[in-house]
């Protein structure tokens, strides 16, 4: 299990948002490269980036701050927001971002997010954002009528090659993971699952540690509580790593 730390990009500066409100912003880092390359110096092994700009205005609003991060870290960056047509995604792609991570065009488009994911094949996951069982698009700010039971064979079968899952009355809040719903969805999924949203000390990655041994659990973003300190990310990686020599020996 990887523990993804998040730098979400709002006005070129590194932000977190509770529970998805653009109003609720705090800001982290005037510079979101330097916030890269110090969660890098820490030992993660993933990043994961968000164009808060671009998810709520559906353009690519980030693009060079973006492609600067990717420049100056070695660990493989995944990012989201704002990413609606093929061009876009190539664009990222090309500037260095390992995968793309798809919200609103895979629910609101079926059609069009099959043809981005056969154009960029292994290369698009989806943004699963959901606020009492029930999906958020365009930047969390409509709701989709559709649950998760309901559009996961369909992102599937058309070529998603993860998932992340956010609750997002948790988001932001530092108010632990859903438990029940990820272990109920680590079983479901025919793809690998990220969690998101209120994972906030190591007690939480210590919980869902079982989960990512018994279903498609296998990673898990965390933004707030990092920059807050509530969880250590070299604390936490130790944890993990020393969990994953122990099922060894």
């Amino acid at each position: 299990m990887i523990i993804y730390p998040a730098v979400d990009i709002q006005k070129g500066k590194a932000v977190r948002l509770r529970q998805g409100q653009a109003d609720q912003v705090t800001v982290f880092h005037d510079d979101p490269v330097s916030a890269a390359r110090h969660w890098q110096s820490l030992g993660a092994k993933w990043l994961h980036v968000v164009d808060l700009d671009g998810a709520f205005q559906g353009k690519a609003r980030s693009f060079e701050i973006v492609r600067a991060i990717c420049q100056s870290l070695v660990i493989p960056v995944q990012l989201g927001g704002g990413i609606r047509d093929a061009e876009i995604a190539k664009g990222y792609l090309e500037a260095g971002v390992s995968r793309l991570i798809i919200g609103t065009m895979a629910l609101e488009d079926p059609k069009r997010f099959q043809e981005l994911c056969q154009a960029f094949p292994q290369k698009i996951g989806v943004s699963l954002d959901a606020d009492q069982g029930v999906l958020k698009t365009r930047g969390w700010v409509e709701s989709s009528k559709q649950s998760i039971e309901e559009v996961l064979p369909r992102l599937a079968e058309a070529g998603a090659s993860f998932l992340i899952y956010t609750d997002i009355s948790r988001d932001g809040m530092q108010s632990g993971a859903n438990i029940a719903m990820l272990t109920h969805l680590a079983e479901i999924s025919p793809i690998p699952l990220l969690a998101a949203g209120g994972i906030a000390t190591l007690a939480d990655i210590q919980a869902l540690y079982p989960i990512s041994k018994k279903g498609r659990l296998t990673g898990v973003i965390s933004g707030r509580a990092l920059y807050e300190g509530s969880l250590d990310l070299t604390e936490a990686n130790a944890w993990l790593a020393a969990q994953e020599a122990a099922s060894k020996a």
